[in-house]
């Protein structure tokens, strides 16, 4: 079963969470901004949701996740929770 790692930040609205994809595109330290600005529990470890499998997560997460470039930020990604900006850090098949 496929696994990854990822970290994410979670936001109200998809403009906040553009404009903190702008600031990490602009150097902007991904792990700050999460523990700053994300309103997932996440926050306290820069964002860092561990290993998980597929299918453990929303699919709209998922499809990115599992489908998506390492090391890329990726977003904004809607779900029912809000807007989410979406590092992943590893996958294997």
């Amino acid at each position: 079963m496929p696994t990854a790692t990822a970290r994410h930040i979670l936001v109200e609205n998809e403009q906040q969470c553009q404009d903190l994809k702008q600031q990490i595109d602009n150097g902007a330290d991904f792990g700050k901004i999460a523990e700053q600005y994300s309103q997932c529990p996440s926050s306290r470890s820069g964002g860092d949701l561990g290993s998980f499998s597929k299918g453990m997560m929303v699919p709209e997460f998922d499809k990115v996740v599992f489908s998506e470039e390492l090391h890329k930020v990726h977003g904004p990604v809607k779900t029912q929770f809000g807007y989410h900006l979406l590092e992943i850090t590893s996958r294997q098949d």
